[in-house]
């Protein structure tokens, strides 16, 4: 309904790239699932399967300096669909028997330069009045591809994990199709080299720009939290369900869903209600959701727990959208696209590291679920607080 406000010539553009981009993320989510199902089958130590996400982000830290880069010098359409094609590969490896930790990887690789072409294309479609509309077209859709990907992938996975994958690998084949109905556009911010060493220095020089921009540096401090934060919240649930509730991996994923649901809502609130010079506004949204998710500990009933994930997903929603929106537009001005989100990748997957990292390190070191819970939820509010007086402060 929404996409009677873009132009024709646009929507043309923009419905096979939502499309190509739901069906990747659907992939990259149920393939988590089945990767953790895999790993329980082959009787991996249980702190593996948090392990999993630092395998694939790691990726996106590596390659941060390059994939920008090459968004910005080669047709974004392009470039998804070479990259959707590595993922494939990663899904196709670990279904022929290599460990899941490395085939999910791969995946990785893929996603880490899939990323800065399917945000950076945003900015070439459409005018920067509609970049907020258009980035709660695209949360949602990945949000409603997460909510899916953890139904299908837990579903699947409780029922064969290889037989999750193979499907998963199709679904990389299909997004490929729909890659190849993205037009192509003029190529702006073109590199003047293309040696390693002058992406680095190329990269940095963005990275400085951004972090020195007092809008930038916000948006990248809030993404970065909230990536960090939500990455981990997805495998403490599927924890503390299985603590609190009793719940095996199907049941648990379906928790996940409810977090997933509440951010599509969030972020189609804020696509409608909030404008682009007002994304500041959104920033106490972040403040209460580290107080819901302390809530956990005192949750018996799934009914209720349901309840505070949805709003926790909401809350998430709402002020993550503006604020990507915010980075993008400012990125776009100040350095090109491709190369803004490549910067926000490499920070968002740092605190992917850092706090999944830290999560990894409880479990194995038996820190309990309850005060795991607790932890996460001072850290965002804490966070997320200072960082909204920071920015009062700078502007």
């Amino acid at each position: 309904m929404l996409l009677k406000h873009f132009k024709l010539n646009v929507s043309k553009g923009f419905v096979p790239l939502l499309i190509a981009q739901f069906l990747s993320a659907l992939a990259d989510n149920a393939l988590l699932f089945a990767a953790i199902a895999l790993l329980a089958q082959l009787n991996s130590p249980h702190w593996h399967q948090p392990l999993l996400l630092q395998f694939f982000v790691i990726s996106y830290i590596i390659l941060a300096p390059f994939v920008g880069g090459i968004a910005d010098a080669y047709p974004k359409g392009r470039v998804m669909f070479y990259s959707n094609a590595i993922k494939f590969i990663g899904s196709l490896s670990m279904l022929l028997g290599m460990q899941p930790l490395y085939a999910y990887a791969i995946v990785g690789v893929g996603a880490a330069a899939y990323s800065p072409a399917k945000y950076g294309i945003l900015t070439e479609l459409l005018p920067p009045k509609e970049l907020v509309m258009a980035n709660g077209w695209m949360e949602g859709s990945t949000v409603f591809a997460i909510i899916l990907g953890s139904i299908i992938g837990g579903a699947l996975a409780q029922f064969d994990p290889l037989v999750a994958i193979i499907i998963i690998t199709g679904l990389y084949l299909l997004a490929a199709v729909f890659n190849r109905y993205i037009p192509l556009f003029p190529i702006d911010h073109k590199l003047t080299k293309k040696n390693p060493l002058f992406m680095i220095k190329d990269f940095w020089h963005a990275f400085k720009v951004l972090w020195n921009d007092p809008q930038g540096q916000l948006s990248l401090a809030v993404t970065t939290l909230f990536w960090g934060a939500g990455a981990s919240l997805r495998l403490i649930v599927i924890a503390w369900a299985s603590y609190a509730l009793q719940f095996n991996l199907e049941e648990a994923t379906r928790l996940t869903a409810m977090v997933a649901f509440g951010i599509a809502i969030g972020s189609v609130i804020a696509a409608r209600y909030i404008s682009l010079k007002d994304s500041v506004r959104v920033l106490p949204a972040g403040i209460l959701m580290g107080g819901f998710v302390m809530t956990m500990v005192v949750i018996h009933d799934w009914h209720i727990a349901a309840l505070i994930f949805l709003l926790i997903g909401a809350l998430s929603g709402f002020f993550i959208v503006p604020l990507n929106a915010l980075l993008q537009h400012r990125g776009h001005l100040l350095i090109g696209a491709g190369h803004s989100i490549a910067v926000q990748n490499f920070n968002e997957n740092i605190g992917i590291l850092l706090l999944s990292g830290t999560y990894t390190w409880m479990v194995r070191e038996e820190f309990s679920i309850n005060t795991i819970i607790i932890l996460l939820g001072l850290f965002v509010s804490i966070t997320m607080l200072a960082i909204y007086k920071h920015y009062k402060k700078i502007i």
